[in-house]
């Protein structure tokens, strides 16, 4: 991995709008990783008991009974 002054160079040596392309990308991964980290924490895990015993299926439902019939 590249250090930080290799980095700085690299971008330096780039055109205008290349180096608005890596600020747009840098911009655009902060803002992915800001709400992930929040709603991660924020949203409760969720509980699925309700849901047990609303369906009906056969009662083996593996790969390998399915591809004998």
């Amino acid at each position: 991995m590249p250090n930080l002054n290799t980095i700085q160079q690299d971008i330096a040596e780039l055109t205008p709008e290349a180096q608005q392309i890596i600020f747009n990308l840098i911009d655009l991964l902060k803002k992915q990783a800001k709400p992930n980290q929040q709603s991660n924490l924020a949203t409760p895990k969720q509980d699925w008991t309700d849901f047990i015993g609303c369906m009906e299926a056969e009662p083996d439902l593996t790969f390998h009974v399915i591809f004998e019939r």
